[in-house]
């Protein structure tokens, strides 16, 4: 999709020792592959296609047809955003998009996401990358590409928050911890929050957080493969105690730990209110 980062992707592969083309016409696609296969030098190549390729992309069906045919390795990377996202980045940016001409800009991305059906369909792997950050995106092709790990499709954002700045409004799953030992009452630890040793061992003791990781850990677990088959690109699982600073802080972070040694999707940790609490009072 427009917006979604395939310029920034491409150099990255660049950087990465792919040899990178951006918006080949589509006729030299074919040419391209077989120039490739027979170059002693060119090891990996990466080409940059979008919606500018026009009536042509169709064509695209048919030299994937050959490839295949001939056994030619290639995979598929789509990237991808929420129309949200993709509005923001173009309104920033200021550029217009190649189908709205003008006509509004959420119609164009409607036009785009149906001239690109077919690709993201075929698409071996697709990358949302709404939340991604310059240097998650870098990691996301690294593992897929470089390092070869397994991987779903699905990019799991875990979150903590505080109920009283409001629900995040993109959260799939929202969990309230605020049934916890609560840091806040405990002067000594009021100032702290639930990144540090002292305010997680005070969460944790008695033994229900554990308890409680166990059985989310479980259900999560559970629920993972149901959302890839689904092909849910995007998790955001959120953990909610009064001011996001104590409590859901130090599950998010224990929950973060659980899936941190998986290679098979993307995860990222974000902890939204915890500095929240500094800021009202220097206000």
């Amino acid at each position: 999709m427009s917006g979604a980062g395939k310029t920034t992707a491409l150099k990255m592969l660049e950087d990465a020792g792919f040899y990178c083309v951006d918006n080949l016409p589509i006729p030299l696609v074919g040419k391209f592959g077989e120039l490739t296969q027979g170059s002693g030098e060119i090891h990996n190549a990466a080409l940059g296609i979008d919606v500018r390729s026009g009536e042509e992309l169709s064509q695209l069906e048919d030299t994937f047809r050959e490839w295949e045919a001939g056994k030619f390795p290639f995979e598929i990377l789509f990237l991808d955003a929420s129309d949200a996202i993709l509005i923001k980045r173009y309104k920033e940016s200021r550029r217009s998009h190649p189908l709205a001409g003008r006509d509004r800009l959420d119609r164009g991305i409607a036009r785009e996401r149906t001239k690109l059906a077919f690709l993201k369909k075929r698409a071996d792997y697709i990358l949302d990358t709404s939340k991604l950050l310059t240097r998650e995106l870098k990691g996301e092709l690294d593992r897929i590409f470089l390092n070869r790990e397994g991987y779903s499709n699905l990019f799991v954002t875990i979150l903590s928050f505080g109920f009283k700045y409001g629900i995040p409004s993109d959260a799939d799953l929202v969990f309230d911890v605020r049934f916890l030992p609560n840091p806040y009452y405990n002067e000594d630890l009021r100032g702290h929050t639930g990144n540090e040793p002292c305010v997680q061992e005070f969460v944790k003791q008695g033994g229900t957080a554990q308890i409680f990781l166990e059985k989310l850990h479980e259900m999560i677990d559970f629920l993972l493969p149901y959302y890839v088959q689904e092909g849910k690109n995007q998790l955001v699982i959120a953990i909610g105690c009064t001011g996001g600073k104590h409590r859901s802080v130090t599950i998010a972070n224990l929950l973060y730990g659980c899936y941190a040694p998986r290679r098979d999707i993307g995860l990222k940790i974000e902890h939204r209110d915890i500095e929240n609490d500094r800021r009202v009072k220097q206000e």
